[in-house]
């Protein structure tokens, strides 16, 4: 049924505006949508192992013979080692800010329990949900590395500085602070290489912490050790020598650069005691611990459902609205030109060649349909009969 020219001017109108509405949507939404969604979501819980690698060194200090009445400090070989850390979000989190922690413990699994665990870190930061750096409240973190007799954690106060657990959103080739937990340090990790992972485009980051004291950093018992030379295995048979704690480390992150997410990672982790940085004399842990498949495969689908996020209300969207909205708007205007231009004559013209024209029957009263401009009869009122 054929529309008329009212209807079809108002379903123009109609057409117009939404045509203009998805036109505005299409270009609003990458800016302000795109912010909102583009943050580190506030129900994170990311469960992260790095093992040992086979074929390489792998030493770890037993410490049971520091204590030993006989014998030099004994260092094992080819040890298992198991990193795990499981990542959480507390409060205070909101919309812009959220508090991260991080468990990670450190163990041999060639021992059971509490036998093979070698370290344990309770690490918390409350950080920026976009660029992933710590916020400048004071103090933005804490570290626990003891316990009490209960087994309840002991935390200080750590200002954090430098990204962590996280890159920045749109992350670019470039050099970047990172913090370090052992050292409670941060410094520069920088740019090596783009490369992929699973067909997945990462960046390739790399820290290198020189050797520091860690008992410059936590005063504990461990850091600090005064032992017999021989207890130490070094010349001086009974004479006291203070050894302390040495930590370096060579740091590697391949970052998914759209999301930040940090896709794979690994520590060469270098631990000593000597009397100086520069000439470690009894090894405490040397390894090369790396994320295994089963993380590595989990940070890719936590990065390609972040990437789908992002490119949803960034491109997919956008594209979609601004489509339809030019559609609509040329659709709108056409409409509207056809309804201007179909209006009916106001006048009926007489129908050539025999057709039906202008009725001339006679109406009531006598008066005769027809031409009203057609001449009457004169009445001569003068005239008698």
């Amino acid at each position: 049924m054929a529309l008329s020219a009212g209807t079809r001017r108002t379903v123009a109108c109609l057409l117009v505006g939404l045509g203009a509405l998805l036109i505005v949507a299409a270009l609003l939404i990458p800016t302000y949508t795109v912010g909102k969604v583009a943050k580190t979501p506030l129900d994170l819980e990311i469960t992260t192992i790095a093992a040992s690698q086979e074929g390489e060194e792998s030493l770890v200090l037993d410490s049971k013979s520091l204590t030993a009445p006989e014998g030099s400090a004994k260092v094992d070989s080819n040890v298992p080692l198991i990193s795990q850390r499981f990542l959480t979000v507390e409060d205070p989190s909101n919309a812009d800010e959220m508090t991260v922690q991080a468990g990670q413990t450190l163990r041999r699994i060639d021992k059971q329990g509490d036998t093979g665990l070698l370290t344990a870190t309770v690490d918390r930061v409350t950080i920026d949900r976009v660029t992933g750096e710590p916020v400048s409240t004071e103090p933005n973190g804490s570290i626990a590395v003891t316990t009490t007799k209960e087994g309840e954690s002991i935390a200080d106060p750590v200002q954090h500085t430098g990204l962590q657990y996280r890159f920045p959103i749109g992350t670019e080739k470039k050099t970047y602070p990172y913090f370090d937990l052992n050292a409670r340090k941060t410094s520069d990790m920088n740019f090596i290489e783009e490369t992929e992972i699973n067909n997945t485009k990462v960046y390739h980051f790399q820290q290198v912490v020189p050797p520091t004291n860690l008992n410059d950093v936590v005063a504990s018992p461990t850091n600090k050790l005064t032992l017999p030379a021989a207890k130490w295995g070094v010349e001086g048979g009974d004479t006291p020598v203070t050894m302390y704690r040495w930590y370096s480390n060579t740091r590697d992150v391949w970052v998914e650069p759209e999301t930040g997410t940090v896709v794979k990672g690994g520590e060469a982790l270098n631990i000593f005691y000597g009397r100086t940085g520069d000439k470690p004399e009894v090894t405490a842990l040397k390894t090369h611990v790396v994320f295994d498949e089963n993380t590595v495969e989990s940070q890719l689908a936590v990065a390609k459902d972040n990437i789908d996020r992002l490119s949803l209300y960034g491109r997919i969207l956008p594209i979609v609205f601004g489509v339809l909205g030019v559609i609509a708007l040329i659709a709108g205007v056409l409409l509207g030109l056809r309804s201007g231009g179909n209006a009916q004559p106001a006048v009926q013209r007489a129908a050539p060649f025999g057709g039906a024209g202008p009725s001339t029957a006679p109406l009531a009263g006598g008066r005769p349909r027809g031409n009203p401009d057609a001449p009457t009869e004169r009445i001569d009122i003068n005239k008698r009969p």
